[in-house]
């Protein structure tokens, strides 16, 4: 399954590549050269297939955790202050997307979104400290049952050129839905409550709509 974002660069990819092995193989007389572009076209096909691929997951809502919004590498655990919306103290958990990753971003919680905005911006590397704040980005407030507020940030990396985001304020949405779509590496920060347990570690791989971010501190505390 592949992302309806990606639809219309996988068609015009994929024609394009059938042009190109075409043409090689009746005007090309040099074999090494014929064979060399044809591999190379279908090695850019597969590329941008295995870029927009979109791999269906079955969520088990639980509004006592938080979920990954993205597939990635985390790249920040830290407490900082939140200066665009909350403007007070959250746990920031922040993940790092490669190029080779799915780029879908998920909703984190169940919940209403209170607030979605869209930032244009500079397009320093996914992981420089102020990409946060001074890179193409969107933010987007959920009101959550068990933890009130969290904010997640799709921010716009040094390749990626365009964020999708679906997100519409007093809309509900549901844990694991679709939320949006980050083209060709990029991060997502997450802005949590202070209390909260994070329940993820500092160069930890984890998986969209399946990984814990962080748990609510009284499910925590009752399994304790």
């Amino acid at each position: 399954m592949f992302h309806k974002e990606g639809q219309k660069i996988i068609l015009t990819t994929f024609f394009i590549v059938c042009a190109v092995v075409l043409v090689a193989q009746y005007y090309i007389d040099i074999p090494w050269l014929r064979l060399a572009l044809q591999i190379g076209s279908i090695v850019i096909l597969v590329l941008i297939l295995q870029f927009f691929r979109n791999p269906k997951r079955t969520v088990k809502l639980d509004f006592d955790e938080i979920l990954a919004p993205v597939d990635g590498k985390v790249v920040v655990i830290e407490e900082v202050e939140e200066t665009e919306y909350f403007k007070d103290k959250r746990r920031q958990v922040s993940i790092f997307m490669s190029p080779i990753n799915v780029h879908v971003t998920r909703y984190p919680a169940s919940g209403t979104v209170k607030y979605s905005k869209y930032h244009p911006g500079k397009y320093l590397v996914a992981w420089h400290p102020k990409s946060s704040t001074d890179n193409e980005r969107t933010t987007v407030v959920i009101n959550t049952p068990k933890f009130g507020e969290i904010l997640y940030r799709q921010i716009a990396g040094a390749m990626a050129r365009r964020i999708i985001n679906y997100a519409e304020e007093g809309e509900s949405v549901q844990q694991g839905e679709d939320a949006g779509f980050i083209k060709f590496g990029s991060r997502v920060d997450l802005f949590l409550p202070l209390d909260c347990a994070v329940a993820v570690k500092l160069d930890q791989h984890v998986v969209g709509a399946k990984t814990c971010i962080a748990a609510c501190i009284t499910k925590k505390d009752n399994e304790g």
